[in-house]
């Protein structure tokens, strides 16, 4: 999304942008499809996963041949955090927003903490 930024915001400390390339999987179809297929992404890439209402959602590496940092949110706020292996890797967490970032993005993210996407 043109213009559309991941910012993280610690417990303490100061905002910092995770990704200012952002897809938002809107669509059963998206994000049935996920990162599937894609030889690699960005640096500063991120994929969002909005959903209706927080349920447990599972995350899985098949046809993903690079690994992932993945968040689970749920109202803006991190509630699991997960690096996935490629191909093998599974991760599930409460949420109504996950959030799949290149491996090592998220490092700085903890439970807790605020993601948001900003215009």
């Amino acid at each position: 999304m043109a213009g559309v930024r991941l910012v993280h915001r610690p417990e303490s400390g100061s905002e910092t942008v995770l990704a200012s390339d952002v897809d938002v999987a809107r669509s059963t179809l998206e994000q049935a499809r996920g990162l599937m297929f894609r030889r690699s992404i960005p640096d500063d890439y991120a994929l969002v996963f909005p959903f209706d209402e927080p349920e447990t959602r599972w995350l899985h590496m098949l046809f993903v041949p690079f690994a992932i940092d993945a968040a689970w949110l749920v109202d803006g706020e991190v509630t699991a955090k997960k690096r996935l292996a490629p191909f093998v890797g599974l991760g599930r967490g409460r949420a109504d927003t996950v959030v799949e970032l290149p491996a090592g993005a998220a490092e700085p993210v903890a439970v807790g903490d605020e993601l948001r996407l900003d215009e």
